[in-house]
């Protein structure tokens, strides 16, 4: 029994010192690190895509598959829920 309560307070020990280490290391809250991409798109964007929204141009047309597939997941999950709720025929 010693054993489990000494396993159980490492374990709690151990996560209470990476919530602190965590918390310590957080970036201040409004200020996001730069990234090199970043610039490039605000850049490049519009005359790249002919899009005047950055966010536009990055979903829909750097991006275009990756959105694509993620409204096929989308839809094969609504289509499955709808199948599995609707009511049978008889």
């Amino acid at each position: 029994m010693c054993k489990t309560r000494a396993v159980k307070v490492v374990t709690v020990l151990a996560l209470l010192a990476l919530l602190v280490f965590t918390s310590v290391n957080l970036h201040e809250f409004g200020t996001p690190t730069n990234a090199v991409m970043d610039d490039y798109f605000i850049q490049n964007s519009q005359a790249e895509t002919g899009s005047n929204s950055v966010v536009a141009a990055v979903v829909f047309d750097y991006r275009g598959l990756d959105t694509l597939g993620e409204a096929s997941v989308l839809f094969a999950a609504a289509s499955g829920i709808f199948l599995l709720f609707r009511r049978s025929g008889k």
